[in-house]
Order: C-alpha cells, then sequence, then structure tokens
C-alpha cells in the first residue's frame, strides 16, 4: 500500500509518495500555480495513481483555491482529499494561541513533525519566515517574518531601478555596485533578524531548545545562526503523515 501526503504553500507544492511503513520513497516540488494548469497533477502522479494508493490523500495547505482545485481534478475518481484542519488535532498536540482557526496548516505540521523534541524552535523559511514554538510538547505560537525571496522579489517590483538578484554567501563587506549592496542588505538583514528573534525566544527560556531549519533557504543561513541547529526538509511531510495515522 502506498500513500499520498502533501504541503500547499503560497509560493510551493510540495508531494510526498510514502510506502507501507509511512516512510518518504518519493517527492515531488513545483510551483503552486502549476496546480491550476490543465494535467500537471495527473501527469507527474500517473505512475502512482493506481490500485496499490489508498483512496485517501491528505493535505496541508494554507492556499484554499489551490486545493478546492486539487480536489476538482480528483473529484470524479475514486480518491478522496482531505485537508488537516478537518480533524481535532487536539488528540496529537495541544495548541496555546488565542485562535486556532486563523494558524496556518502547516505551522501545525510543522509543530506536530517535532513534537517528539519537548521543547523545539522551527524556523520554515517558505513565502513567509515563520518561527514556531514547542514547549513541553505543547504548541505556544510563534513569530512570522517576511519571506526571503518574497522581500526580494517585492523590492525589485516596486523600484524602477533595483535588479533582481540571486542571494550570494560570504558576504564580507558593503556594496561597491547596487547588486552588492542588495545582497549586503539582505543576508546581513536576515543574519540580524533571525538571530534576534531565536534570541528573543529562547532567552527568557529555562528549557534547552532543539532548533530545527526547514524551507528553501534553510541550507543557505544555517552558516550565520549562532546556536546549534538541524535541517529537516521533511519536517511538515512528517507532520501532516502522523495526522493521517491517527484519523484515516
Amino acid at each position: 500500500m502506498k500513500y499520498i501526503i502533501g504541503n500547499i504553500d503560497n509560493t510551493s507544492t510540495k508531494i510526498s509518495i510514502l510506502n507501507g511503513k509511512f516512510e518518504i520513497k518519493k517527492s515531488f516540488n513545483f510551483e503552486t500555480a502549476k496546480i491550476y494548469k490543465k494535467n500537471f497533477l495527473k501527469r507527474i502522479l500517473k505512475n502512482h495513481l493506481n490500485k496499490n494508493l489508498n483512496s485517501d490523500l491528505l493535505f496541508s495547505s494554507v492556499v484554499p483555491a489551490a486545493f478546492k482545485e486539487i480536489k476538482k481534478i480528483f473529484k470524479s475518481t475514486k480518491f478522496k482529499l482531505f485537508e488537516i484542519k478537518e480533524f481535532n488535532l487536539d488528540r496529537i498536540i495541544n495548541i496555546n494561541v488565542k485562535n486556532k482557526k486563523q494558524l496556518g496548516s502547516d505551522r501545525i505540521a510543522n509543530a506536530i513533525g517535532v513534537k517528539q523534541f519537548k521543547n523545539c524552535l522551527v524556523l520554515d523559511f517558505g513565502t513567509a519566515t515563520t518561527f514556531d514554538v514547542i514547549r513541553n510538547e505543547v504548541y505556544e505560537g510563534g513569530v512570522i517574518a517576511p519571506g526571503v525571496k518574497l522581500s526580494i522579489m517585492n523590492l525589485n517590483k516596486n523600484t524602477a531601478l533595483l535588479p533582481l538578484i540571486d542571494l550570494k554567501k560570504n558576504q564580507k563587506n558593503y556594496g561597491k555596485n547596487t547588486k552588492e549592496a542588495l545582497n549586503a542588505g539582505f543576508v546581513w538583514g536576515y543574519e540580524g533578524l533571525i538571530n534576534n528573534i531565536i534570541n528573543k525566544i529562547i532567552s527568557k527560556e529555562k528549557n534547552k531548545y532543539k532548533i530545527i531549519l526547514t524551507g528553501g533557504y534553510a541550507s543557505f543561513f544555517k552558516r550565520i545562526i549562532k546556536k546549534k541547529i538541524s535541517i529537516d526538509q521533511d519536517i511538515t511531510i512528517k507532520g501532516i503523515t502522523k495526522v493521517y495515522k491517527e484519523f484515516i
């Protein structure tokens, strides 16, 4: 038996194929906008949509329109699609925030994915850069900061002369031209933002926190973080998998 698990972000989507032991065997990463392209999903999943696949598919989604589109694609098939917030997630993790309905499914999935570490801080470099706090196995909330790629694109889009850049590592000096100056601003700026937020979160805590990075810029920024960290690009999928095993 195989299973399909997916996470739909504003910018990118990840769909994973799991084996009978719920181990990730293959993943597809693509721009969320491609969901709306005719036959795109069926084409990339064609070798997996067979009798060996469980008919229940589970997603976390922060893009309701994209999830609705996927449900429409599979409407006339045997497959049923579910979103993790359709279930009573309090059975898996205690969520201590003011309004649970406003909490993104991806952030809940991340928290569930690291709950076993008891005290954990998850940095997810997605469309937004999020910091999520799990203390004594309870999701306590977090911080949402501007996403790196989105910030770069917005600065280019909303200015007449500033170019679109690809970030480069090892920024040792301020810029001698516009691209170097932009690179310094983003690399040094996010270095300060990331370390400052981490320090503000854990400085008042007596507990030691495991810090896990995930998302597109995790590897890029790992070297500038002044705490011991690890990278796990499957944290969200692991969290969704735990929901699947509990409810489906």
